[in-house]
């Protein structure tokens, strides 16, 4: 039986000694990974067909769990991206002498012991460690069973990178998959400083409700798009399908076309597109009127609303001006990402200024909230709560401050 609070204990320490690791050190780590990484691709492929092999290719997660030679190569792009940024730690936000002589300075610094728990997502592994370890924090990783030997895997390469810049390794871990690590971490209260959960709106809601240790949500994504009564039909077009078809799986894809009752007439073309991509439409009685019969295109029901689906899967809902297109955003949203599609700049200043989300977008589609197309490098999650962190979390969001103040014997009356 795996003793969890030895290991937090020996994180915990282990983590202090990175207040003492150098810049160049964490530089020439991340340079390290990614060598040792190309190296062992076909490690890490065999490792991930391993866990393909347990899973349904039907199943939504199957294509966030697969990887290939092009993914891994993608995601150590991501990590170059990482190291080339600024150094979040031990900026000055604020810096003032106070009437007494006394000098203060608000100071950049590490949250501390990171805890992430994800699913199916072994890129979450790369992406976490470049980011924690850059941000100066140490972490404690706990993947799910379906990428049990692909984050294993790919832990290992983490590992000879750290061991061989000097770095001690205990400060990164990776607990087993099964569920008593889930819930260890979650009673982690003098060891872990934050849990991020990373997945599901179901594992989100679990980690919310049973953690001792604070939570930041990367909450689940159900997203709109807006096609408003002055859209332009090939601008929509084009980010209609791109936000649906880019990549169905992830958490900033498209779940439900809001359409204005007066652009009905063009909803056959705007849907076409997403037909031949073999996405079904589940429309509302007023679109389903208008659309052709086809297969793939089904009446709607109330539990179409409100769904993220992370498949090629797609819903439709007619409205009779931007006030209910604003109403209906508002009661389903999970405050990911918005975007509207209109030549009006008072309804694009209005849905901008009104949509209560971490990213909202004007005539772009919603595939762009990621933290390496926000220029961050990579991303921790997308937090849509409002407390610390808010959109794509990358370095900054990973730091805290502490007030440093010098003095020279002054003492409070």
């Amino acid at each position: 039986m795996t003793d969890f609070n030895a290991l937090f204990q020996e994180l915990k320490v282990s983590s202090r000694k990175l207040q003492q690791v150098t810049e160049k050190q964490i530089q020439d780590t991340l340079d390290t990974l990614m060598e040792r990484s190309k190296e062992a691709i076909p490690e890490i492929l065999e490792a991930n067909h391993m866990d393909l092999s347990k899973m349904d290719p039907k199943d939504p997660k199957f294509d966030r769990l697969q990887l290939n030679e092009e993914r891994i190569l993608s995601i150590l792009k991501e990590v170059k991206q990482v190291k080339r940024l600024p150094s979040p730690l031990n900026l000055i936000l604020e810096e003032r002498t106070l009437e007494n002589g006394l000098e203060l300075k608000k100071v950049t610094v590490p949250l501390g012991v990171l805890g992430v728990i994800y699913e199916a997502r072994p890129n979450v592994t790369f992406d976490v460690f470049c980011l924690a370890l850059k941000s100066g924090n140490a972490l404690v990783l706990k993947g799910g069973s379906d990428a049990q030997y692909s984050n294993q895997a790919i832990m290992k390469v983490i590992h000879q990178a750290l061991r061989e810049n000097g770095i001690p390794k205990e400060a990164f871990l990776l607990l087993p998959p099964d569920r008593s690590a889930t819930e260890a971490l979650l009673q982690a209260v003098n060891f872990v400083d934050i849990i991020i959960p990373r997945g599901s709106q179901g594992l989100i809601d679990y980690v919310r409700k049973n953690s001792k240790v604070p939570v930041i949500e990367t909450g689940a994504g159900i997203v709109h798009t807006y096609f408003d009564e002055s859209g332009d039909l090939e601008k929509g077009k084009a980010i209609i399908l791109n936000a649906k078809t880019r990549r169905p799986s992830v958490c900033n894809s498209l779940d439900c076309l809001i359409i204005h009752q007066s652009r009905l007439g063009d909803l056959k073309a705007l849907v076409t597109p997403l037909i031949e991509k073999q996405v079904t439409i589940y429309a509302d009685g007023q679109s389903k009127e208008v659309l052709p019969s086809h297969p793939l295109i089904q009446l709607a029901g109330a539990e179409h609303f409100g769904t993220e689906f992370l498949s090629l899967k797609m819903a439709i809902k007619t409205v009779e001006s931007i006030d209910q297109a604003l109403d209906h955003i508002a009661h389903y949203s999970s405050k990911h990402s918005e975007a509207i599609v209109s030549e009006s700049a008072e309804n694009i200043a209005r849905f901008l200024n009104e949509v209560d989300a971490a990213a909202v977008y004007a005539n772009a589609s919603t595939a762009f909230t990621d933290g390496n197309q926000f220029g961050l490098g990579a991303e921790i999650g997308i937090s849509t709560q409002k407390l610390h962190a808010r959109g794509p979390m990358a370095l900054q969001e990973l730091t805290s401050y502490k007030w440093v103040i010098k003095g020279n014997g002054q003492i409070r009356k």
